[in-house]
Formats: C-alpha cells, structure tokens, sequence
C-alpha cells in the first residue's frame, strides 16, 4: 500500500502519443483517467478535437469526455472544482489515478490550482472587444507582444477569449499577467507525478501534419459543415474549425485551410512544449520509449 494517493499527469504537444501512454498506464495500475483536454468534453466535435476512439474509451474508463455540449459554458474553473471532486470519489478506490491532456491552463488548474488575478474594470474588456471587432486579433496579440513577450509565447494566440483575458489583466493592474502565474501552490490531497513526452521537433510536426490528414479522411469537413450555424460559439473557436468555417464561408480554398490547420497546430505544438517545460520535476520521455522503462521509472519515483 502507498503512502500517498498518487495523479500521473501524461503531457505533451499534441498528436505525441499521450492518450495510448495514458491508456497502457490506466492498465497497468488498474485504474482509471482523467481528460484534462479543454476540446475533448464537447460531444458534438470528436474528429476535430482527436478524441479517443471508441474502442479506447473501452480500453480504460476515461472521464470528462464528451460530457459537455459546444453550447455549454464551462470554464477552467469548473473544470478544476469538477476534476477535484471526481479524484476524491476516485482516490477513495483507487492509490494511483491517471490524468492525461495538452491544455496546460487545465492541467495546471487540478495540480496546482488556479491563480488569482486582481479585479479588472469591465470597461478594459468592452474596449478590447472592440478593437477585435474593429482591428482584428493580430493588434491585440501585437499588443500582448510588448507588454507581456513571456504569455504571448505560452498561450493560445489564435484564442481571442485568451489574449483579451491576458490583455485586460495587463492594462487593469498594470503589471504583466504572467506576474501573476505560479504565485501560491494549493494544498491538494494527493501527489502529483508528471511525464512528458515529446520528440525532435521534424517528428513533432510531421506526425501533426499526418495526423491533420487522417482526421480529414475521418470526415472533418462534414463534422465542421454541420455545425456551420453554430460557428460563433466559443467552443469552435479553435484549430481545426475556423479554418474550415473560413473554407465554408468562401474565404480560401479547402486546400489553403487543411494547410493553415496544419500550421496552427504547428504552432499550438510549440506552445504546449514551452508551457510544460516551465514544470523542472516532469519526467520526460522520447515518444517511442517502451512503456516498461516509463513504469520503472514511475515506480522508483513513487518508490522514493
């Protein structure tokens, strides 16, 4: 029996491998996962957001996947009271419980808690709104350049709800938002264990860029089409999506947008990487590792 309860974190860029590592892991120590994916709890969009496959849900019991629609609001912060009490009724059965997903804002929030952030005046995010409205959201990621280099290369860039979030905490307090992050640890009930994997970057962007095409081949176009109506929704205002929308909308070719797909997530990849190295206790493995060397490993952590 441990001494502790245990969460095995699973991170990485997207398309590395995470949710077969996750799986082996949950089948290993015969328990079961956690998503803390901010794209895989909305039901409606499974191709776009590279959910586990049916016959991996089956594999081990995953929760927090598809359990929301795209109609829904939920926030980090709903996400990180729903994740805690999901891990204490988990822990109660179980020492060790798997959590798995690249949202790092998401993963952070169960770790280690969310930060606190200063009160900002409604009117800093009215007149964001607006010069994204008027401007475009290039002005305000140029903004986020100059006053905070170290969020503007960590967070979502193509998210608008993220930069303007980042942005209004910058103008309101005037310090930067990332002077604000990683302040005060919560106490949690558990240890945490993160491992990452990762890869060369040509490898990284290569099985992105593959992957892209299969979930092309998989019916994407069809799942964004039928959602064409619901397109302002803040759950589709993501990679995958808004340039197809684009493609829908006659904006550019179906060619330019699975190619613009691929960049951006290209670019999410190296974002997510810059994220999770900030964590200096991560264990990180080469993707191809075997799965024995990772559970020594995780053994002799816990072991200690």
């Amino acid at each position: 029996m441990l001494q502790h309860k245990y969460l095995i974190s699973v991170v990485g860029p997207t398309g590395i491998g995470k949710t077969a590592l996750s799986i082996q892991l949950a089948t290993y120590f015969n328990t079961e996962i956690i998503s803390a994916d901010s794209r895989q709890f909305y039901k409606e969009i499974p191709i776009g957001t590279a959910a586990p496959s049916a016959s991996e849900l089956q594999a081990a019991k995953h929760h927090f996947i598809h359990n929301k629609s795209i109609t829904d609001t939920y926030s980090v912060g709903s996400f990180e009271k729903d994740a805690l009490t999901k891990l204490t009724q988990l822990f109660k059965t179980h020492q060790i419980v798997i959590m798995v997903g690249g949202s790092g804002l998401y993963v952070d929030a169960v770790t280690t808690g969310l930060d606190a952030f200063p009160k900002i005046d409604k009117a800093i995010r009215i007149a964001l709104n607006n010069t994204l409205e008027t401007e475009g959201l290039e002005a305000l990621q140029e903004i986020l350049k100059q006053k905070d280099p170290q969020t503007y290369n960590t967070i979502a860039l193509q998210n608008p709800h993220r930069v303007i979030r980042a942005l209004e905490v910058c103008i309101g307090s005037g310090k930067p938002y990332s002077s604000f992050l990683n302040k005060t640890a919560s106490n949690r009930p558990f240890k945490t264990l993160t491992i990452g994997l990762t890869a060369p970057r040509d490898i990284i962007y290569n099985r992105i860029n593959n992957r892209v095409d299969a979930m092309m081949a998989a019916g994407l176009l069809e799942e964004v089409t039928k959602l064409k109506d619901q397109a302002h929704l803040n759950a589709l205002n993501t990679v995958g999506y808004k340039e197809i929308f684009n493609y829908l909308n006659g904006d550019c070719s179906l060619e330019s947008a699975v190619s613009t797909i691929k960049m951006n997530t290209r670019r999410f990849a190296k974002r997510q990487l810059t994220w999770f190295k900030r964590n200096s206790n991560t264990l990180w493995f080469d993707y191809n590792t075997d799965i024995s060397k990772i559970i020594e490993a995780i053994n002799t952590r816990i072991s200690k």
